[in-house]
């Protein structure tokens, strides 16, 4: 393939396949029959920093459920303490349930799509201030439900919460990403 035709802006590409005019193809060049490069995938193996990092967050997060507040468990406590403003916690659940399904939904939908191309028209983008905005209320929601009892430890004990939760959905993977082959002739 050629460098282009210099023109007065840059270089200007050119075809100089005989086959291409007289054909009537709609093919480009040579572009598609070439193999692709393999995507970059996650990398399988993680540094011990990173390991570290992950059982931190999830080692905080089992003893803030464990412990709870000294004297029974932070899922006891969801129940039946009445300290809990319950509908903001009630509110919080339920907008966190919007995100999860949301992404959840987006993750399905981008599984089943073949082209590269189309993944990012089906899982819009246009979504996501909504869902930002959407976690930070209920981030704030539970932080005021859950105040009357940790008081300004509310904070760092639900943002631990969500970090270990961060740190845990990659491994509740529903199915592998399967990659096309690098071999494979594209015809769009």
């Amino acid at each position: 393939m050629s460098g282009g035709t210099p023109t007065a802006g840059g270089l200007m590409r050119q075809r100089h396949s005989q086959g291409y005019a007289s054909s009537g193809d709609d093919l480009e060049d040579d572009a598609c029959s070439r193999n692709r490069p393999q995507s970059p995938s996650f990398p399988t193996t993680r540094t011990w920093i990173e390991v570290l990092e992950n059982v931190l967050w999830i080692a905080s997060a089992v003893f803030i459920v464990y412990l709870g507040d000294w004297h029974s468990n932070l899922i006891y406590i969801l129940f039946y303490d009445g300290r809990i403003r319950r509908i903001p916690m009630y509110l919080g659940v339920f907008g966190v349930s919007l995100n999860f399904l949301y992404f959840l939904y987006t993750s399905t939908l981008v599984w089943g799509v073949r082209k590269s191309s189309e993944k990012w028209e089906i899982s819009s983008t246009d979504a996501l201030p909504f869902v930002t905005i959407l976690g930070l209320v209920s981030f704030s929601l539970f932080c005021f439900a859950l105040w009357p009892i940790w008081s300004f430890l509310t904070l760092p004990l639900v943002f631990t919460l969500f970090m270990a939760c961060m740190v845990i959905m990659p491994y509740m993977v529903l199915e592998t990403f399967r990659q096309q082959p690098s071999d494979m002739f594209r015809i769009d």
